[in-house]
């Protein structure tokens, strides 16, 4: 093991990956081609490891590198184990550890919509979701309800910052996901898109003509503004949640869990 007992931030250059660098920064970090990622807990790095992401060193308290974090050592071969006492980790990376384990990981580059919706039946579009949270918990849903593909735009938060990967519990690293520009890429794939949206043309979200078609793109926007006025028009179906109580709307993961069940490929 490639044990490195750190005194300080400036003790190894790695360690400056874990601490003062923006998730901006992180992706552009000249550490890797494509730039660096960081994915926190035991659980959550076992399944980036099973994916098949590349580690690039481990942050991890010294009472857990023979404990939870020795099966993650022992997989990720010779990269630095930066370590050290809690109260010194928790100072370098301004935060309390979960479960005292952090791993930077190369980023892939991202694959092509094409790619990802290859052989996708239902796929989700996120556009303009910005919380990490939630961002975090539609991916956690879409894994979990057979979405085949995640597509954000430009505007939404990266699904590979440090808290979206944790909400998901790893689930970003299960589902196929890339960036889109437009969706006319969705269009030109043969997908029919249908827009989460409350408006005088909405259907509901258990009409049998949606359940019905081979490739479906649901798309879902921001709690505040919801989608763009351009987006619903454009789309071929607008759908809502049928609510009762006079409530007008749900968190958009809530809602996005809800569409992923009903809109499921049957």
């Amino acid at each position: 093991m490639n044990i490195i007992t750190l005194s300080s931030i400036e003790s190894h250059k790695l360690a400056s990956l874990f601490c003062g660098l923006t998730e901006a920064q992180l992706r552009q970090s000249i550490e890797s081609e494509h730039g660096v990622f960081i994915a926190e807990s035991p659980k959550v790095i076992k399944v980036a490891l099973d994916a098949g992401y590349e580690p690039l060193a481990l942050l991890c308290e010294s009472k857990h590198i023979l404990g939870d974090a020795a099966e993650i050592i022992a997989r990720c071969g010779d990269i630095p184990v930066l370590t050290g006492p809690r109260e010194l980790l928790a100072g370098i990376t301004g935060y309390k550890l979960t479960r005292g384990v952090l791993c930077a990981m190369h980023r892939p580059q991202s694959p092509s919509v094409e790619h990802v919706c290859k052989n996708a039946s239902r796929v989700v579009v996120i556009d303009s979701v910005t919380d990490t949270t939630n961002i975090g918990a539609i991916f956690r849903s879409a894994a979990a309800l057979g979405i085949d593909a995640v597509l954000l735009n430009r505007t939404a938060c990266d699904p590979l910052n440090r808290r979206s990967i944790r909400v998901s519990m790893g689930s970003v690293f299960l589902v196929p996901w890339t960036w889109i520009d437009n969706m006319d890429q969705v269009k030109n794939l043969g997908f029919k898109t249908a827009a989460m949206a409350l408006s005088s043309d909405s259907i509901s979200i258990d009409s049998p003509i949606l359940a019905s078609e081979p490739r479906l793109a649901i798309i879902m926007g921001t709690e505040g503004d919801g989608l763009p006025l351009k987006v619903i028009n454009g789309a071929d179906y607008v759908v809502k949640i049928p609510m009762s109580h006079n409530v007008d709307s749900l968190n958009v993961a809530a809602a996005a869990a809800v569409a992923f069940w009903q809109l499921r490929r049957i």
